[in-house]
């Protein structure tokens, strides 16, 4: 079916339609239609293909002339209602403050967040982020637990929301195709909810009493979630005591940790249930 809206051409900046893809402001986002759910922003085809695969609903598009008729064609005629706004790539960058290499952007509506609940129902293995503030590195355990056979991801109510726009970026969509939800309690209360639900628990941590994430005894566990802390402070040390275990990635040639996002791609590769 193609296109009813013809795509239209930015000549004024600060149209009010615009002011999504111009606000640095991810809070604004998330409250822009308070009391009702605010809007995310999804960037490059790929990504928007995903969200709209996911049943996320677009509120408009923003995409490089070259686009339109290129590689986010079939995105325009999969939404033939929604409003396309276009423009040069230098226009567009005046417009968002940044270069848009991807040359594509959507505004879309956020939905209700799930319940903690609902995402542990048949997951077996968890990944679970005490704190997490850094978005890329929010979006990059998101790819890797999609990527490596992890069921769902629980945030602490401290950590960076997984549909800021770095964070959906750099995790490829993925935010959109593995469950999430947020802990309706902090540290460490949240470990004795997750034993309630039947997880045992493995603190990302170094610690004299810590085993290797190659132990046999956490791959034998049929329900376990992996728990990892902030970039540098590492997990409060109230959540590593109360859990199960405390979990170490073997290093060599004096290194003593890694990334938390790339530290999350060992662990889940190596704890994924076979």
């Amino acid at each position: 079916m193609p296109n009813q809206n013809q795509p239209i051409e930015i000549t004024d900046l600060d149209l009010p339609e615009l002011v999504p893809y111009r606000t640095t402001s991810e809070v604004q986002l998330l409250r822009y239609y308070e009391p009702e759910q605010g809007l995310f922003i999804a960037e490059s085809p790929k990504v928007i293909r995903r969200a709209l695969d996911a049943g996320y609903q677009p509120e408009s598009f923003l995409i490089d002339k070259k686009f339109v008729t290129g590689q986010a064609s079939d995105i325009i005629e999969r939404c033939p209602d929604i409003p396309v706004y276009t423009a040069s790539a230098a226009v567009l960058s005046e417009l968002t403050g940044f270069k848009l290499t991807l040359g594509a952007m959507c505004a879309m509506r956020r939905r209700p967040c799930a319940k903690p609940e609902e995402v542990l129902q048949g997951a077996s293995r968890v990944a679970v982020l005490e704190d997490i503030m850094n978005q890329t590195n929010v979006g990059a355990i998101f790819r890797s637990a999609a990527a490596l056979g992890f069921d769902a991801v629980l945030l602490t109510p401290a950590c960076s929301d997984p549909l800021y726009r770095r964070s959906v970026r750099v995790s490829m969509g993925t935010v959109f195709q593995i469950p999430w939800a947020y802990l309706e309690c902090s540290p460490p209360d949240y470990v004795d909810f997750l034993r309630e639900k039947g997880f045992a628990t493995a603190a990302m941590a170094l610690r004299n009493d810590t085993v290797s994430v190659d132990d046999p005894r956490l791959a034998n566990e049929e329900r376990l979630a992996v728990i990892l802390g902030t970039e540098g402070e590492g997990l409060r040390g109230e959540t590593i005591s109360a859990c199960d275990y405390t979990i170490k990635i073997p290093m060599y040639h004096g290194v003593d940790s890694l990334n938390v996002a790339a530290a999350s791609a060992v662990a889940f590769f190596s704890l994924a249930k076979k």
